[in-house]
């Protein structure tokens, strides 16, 4: 990927930074009192006065007239400098010493164009910033889709659109944390390294701490220190947070991800699907998102309340025609598999779990669409959930898939510290036997589960995921403001 610097524009700028320290001007002042953002001046009167700053992104010079647009996060306005309001010395300085990309603060009032545009009349300026490198051109957004991702800032000064869409974020992560705290639970924090690699079946990433000399993991999920808070009592909790999974990187997953988990006693994963398709009507309702949402690629997504709740054992049997609860060990699973003619990597290799966990994202997942809340798992893909109390070998677990995407797992927690110390002893014989994505065995959490629990439902949810459906993106990398790429090659000066 290139990089061209414009050093004609670079060294213009630096001439005027020279000269206005030549004039006893500050080039970069310390503030500016800023009374109100641009997006909110297009709600006002006409001739109401107004103090505000932008950066600017098109200048138009005219003769005694010059006109500009400015922006900031919030929107963009045209501002419109005379000659015969600020003077000839002022207007003459405007004119040498603003380009585009510098920062402007101004004192004006709002009028109409001859072409209707409400544009700010300057009465005075303030010059906030010089901008050494060229913008990108002619502010119509930026095309190439590498450069987006490693100078995000660019994307952001280039595409309202861009700022847009990460306000929308924020607007959604804060609804989220209302809704949560309208339904009494209490946010918490949780630690990023870890012990061992659980609460998750990923591969994790290990660091070192050099004081304590110890191997450590970044977290894969919040889930074991929230069940030890139940446990010491608390009775609802959320947290949103980083976590982090060494796995494959594609359109639908980055190695961290920004993941909401919570846990509340007392309830069961009907509880908790109940709980979550309310607070996903409030989302849309309390921020206006529309039910029917087109994406990038022409699919069109039904949010329409409420959403089917199918059986996903039975699913797997009507797609693929393959009961999966019919096979108890690996190799007979396999046979069956490859005689329906599917195929994937590392099937010769799989566990049990592995390969129905396989068969479902292979033939299955993709083509759900609309939302889907998917229920009953067998056990051995879920070793943190509780046993359905009518069938020993299916837990009380479900999904929300959208798109082909797993937006939300949830399940009745596993409060039985025999059966929790079982399960995970079968995920350490699953890995001595070559599988890689794995859950580790925790004794501290296994100690922690003996002092008693009560009943628990918990869920996580991907924030990247939904907010790039809620977007009708297609990229998770289009909704993170810094996602994880390669080290740049080292290049020459001018490339």
């Amino acid at each position: 990927m290139s990089r061209i610097i414009d050093n004609s524009k670079r060294a213009n700028s630096l001439k005027t930074i020279a000269r206005l320290r030549d004039e006893g001007i500050n080039p970069y002042p310390d503030k500016f009192s800023k009374k109100i953002n641009i997006g909110e001046i297009s709600k006002l009167e006409l001739g109401t006065k107004v103090e505000t700053a932008g950066r600017i992104v098109l200048l138009r010079d005219i003769g005694k007239i010059t006109f500009a647009h400015i922006q900031d996060f919030s929107g963009r306005i045209q501002i419109a400098a005379k000659e015969d309001i600020l003077g000839k010395e002022k207007y003459k300085w405007l004119l040498k010493t603003f380009d585009t990309g510098d920062f402007i603060g101004i004192r004006g009032e709002l009028f109409i164009t001859k072409t209707g545009e409400k544009t700010i009349q300057v009465n005075e300026f303030f010059f906030l910033g010089k901008a050494l490198n060229a913008m990108p051109e002619k502010w119509a957004g930026i095309k190439n889709q590498e450069l987006k991702y490693r100078q995000r800032y660019l994307d952001l000064i280039a595409s309202p659109e861009t700022i847009k869409g990460f306000v929308f974020r924020s607007d959604l992560v804060r609804e989220i944390r209302n809704f949560y705290s309208q339904n009494n639970f209490l946010e918490v924090e949780t630690p990023t390294l870890m012990h061992s690699a659980t609460g998750a079946v990923a591969t994790p990433y290990i660091t070192h701490n050099n004081a304590l000399d110890i191997d450590l993991y970044l977290r894969i999920s919040h889930e074991l220190p929230h069940k030890t808070l139940i446990v010491g009592g608390f009775d609802r909790i959320f947290e949103i947070g980083k976590a982090f999974r060494n796995e494959g990187v594609d359109v639908s997953h980055l190695p961290e991800h920004t993941h909401l988990e919570h846990y509340a006693a007392y309830w069961n994963f009907e509880d908790n699907m109940d709980f979550t398709e309310k607070m996903f009507e409030h989302i849309f309702k309390v921020l206006k998102i529309p039910e029917k949402i087109t994406m990038e690629d022409g699919t069109e997504i039904d949010f329409s309340f409420p959403w089917p709740r199918v059986n996903f054992i039975e699913l797997i049997k009507e797609k693929t025609g393959i009961d999966i609860m019919q096979f108890t060990e690996a190799n007979s699973l396999r046979n069956a598999i490859k005689e329906k003619g599917v195929q994937f990597d590392g099937i010769d290799n799989m566990s049990l779990s592995g390969l129905a966990d396989n068969l479902y994202k292979k033939v299955v997942r993709s083509k759900i669409i609309n939302p889907t809340f998917l229920y009953y798992y067998p056990t051995y893909l879920q070793p943190l959930a509780r046993r359905n109390d009518d069938n020993n070998n299916i837990v009380d677990q479900f999904q929300l898939v959208v798109k082909g995407w797993e937006i939300v797992k949830a399940y009745s927690e596993l409060v039985d510290p025999v059966d929790q110390e079982e399960r995970f002893m079968e995920q350490a014989n699953n890995k001595e036997s070559g599988e890689d994505e794995t859950m580790e065995i925790d004794n501290n959490y296994i100690e922690a589960m003996s002092h008693g629990m009560p009943p628990i439902s918990g869920l996580g949810l991907g924030i990247d995921r939904l907010t790039a459906l809620l977007l009708g993106k297609i990229n998770l990398r289009d909704v993170v403001f810094f996602p994880l790429l390669r080290p740049e090659e080292e290049r020459g000066e001018n490339n």
